[in-house]
């Protein structure tokens, strides 16, 4: 699929960046993969990492429209991982996180138009899903512009779709790495949140190769969620060291449980065997409107009414299992 293509991927010097630039040039041979980011550090950390003659690397911010424009050109597919993303620094800084996670997914909607990008995947969380923090808001925000944005596309080839997913086993940012350097410094106690919080749980390779798939499954305007277990705070903390466990009370923002289903959304999602997919709640004149069976012929079923995928009512990872995902995390 993505053989002698065109990539570009906003904020592609991150942790998904990095885990999919690998993936990709493992599999396939592009003809360009293009690292749209701000941090010329970083890109020159990765210029070190990755030698392979088909990468670009373009300085530039999502707020910057006419940079986008000029970096989409002659591009197939787009990603867009670019986001401010830390909750507590979201809720101190809103306007901050509002110019990059809503006006940035604008600047890229618009730069993928003009450039008859074939097809845009846009990466979400799960606290998009019912938010109650500013950053989560954001999202819904960018999600709610990417779906609608297959029907300002009339004219256009460009399809965009939404991943949503939830905490991603080490990377920048997530508690595990926060434990592992507290337990390195020698602390007596890891600090806990609250001893009843739960989370959904996927490795970096998973969530690459659940977007992978779903270039090959969209047909524009889905959100797409997969089947993933959930793990209990503090049994990850134990999977990590035995030490005793501080309850230190939820941050500003923060969620008991996460929810990547809203049950006001069962009426619109759809089940499939390894994923879900949330249908628009709009009708698009330009596209096909069942999304029932995808681009790959799987076909998904109604859930039943008052359906709700979140962290709490699910599969969970025993400490062993987490500490295998711990060690999938590194690979």
């Amino acid at each position: 699929m993505f053989n002698n293509k065109s990539i570009l991927i906003t904020g592609g010097t991150g942790s998904f960046g990095k885990k999919f630039i690998k993936i990709i040039l493992e599999k396939y041979t592009p003809r360009r993969i293009i690292v749209f980011s701000r941090d010329e550090l970083k890109q020159f950390e990765m210029q070190q990492e990755f030698s392979n003659k088909s990468l670009r690397f373009f300085i530039g911010d999502v707020r910057d429209r006419e940079r986008l424009v000029q970096a989409m050109r002659g591009v197939d597919f787009v990603i867009h991982a670019a986001a401010l993303k830390q909750v507590p620094a979201a809720e101190y800084n809103p306007m901050e996180c509002i110019k990059t996670n809503i006006y940035g997914a604008e600047n890229v909607i618009q730069a993928a138009l003009e450039n008859n990008v074939g097809k845009v995947i846009a990466l979400s969380t799960d606290k998009a899903a019912n938010p109650i923090n500013l950053y989560g808001a954001t999202k819904l925000a960018s999600d709610k512009l990417f779906v609608a944005a297959n029907n300002i596309a009339s004219g256009h080839e460009t399809a965009f779709s939404v991943v949503r997913y939830g905490n991603v086993v080490g990377s920048r940012g997530s508690v595990v790495p926060f434990f592992k350097k507290l337990i390195a410094d020698g602390a007596d106690t890891l600090p806990i949140t609250d001893a009843k919080m739960t989370r959904f749980w996927i490795t970096l390779n998973e969530g690459v190769e659940f977007v992978i798939k779903n270039f090959q499954r969209m047909q524009g305007g889905e959100i797409f969620v997969p089947k993933i277990p959930s793990v209990l705070i503090t049994d990850l903390a134990k999977s990590l060291a035995d030490l005793p466990q501080e309850i230190i009370g939820i941050r500003p923002g923060e969620k008991l449980h996460e929810v990547m289903c809203p049950v006001d959304d069962s009426h619109l999602t759809l089940e499939f065997s390894e994923h879900f997919v949330i249908k628009p709640s709009i009708f698009f004149y330009s596209r096909e409107n069942n999304f029932t069976e995808n681009a790959l012929g799987e076909v998904g079923k109604p859930v039943p009414q008052g359906f709700q995928y979140s962290s709490d009512k699910n599969d969970f990872l025993s400490i062993e299992e987490i500490r295998e995902y711990d060690k999938l995390a590194e690979v």
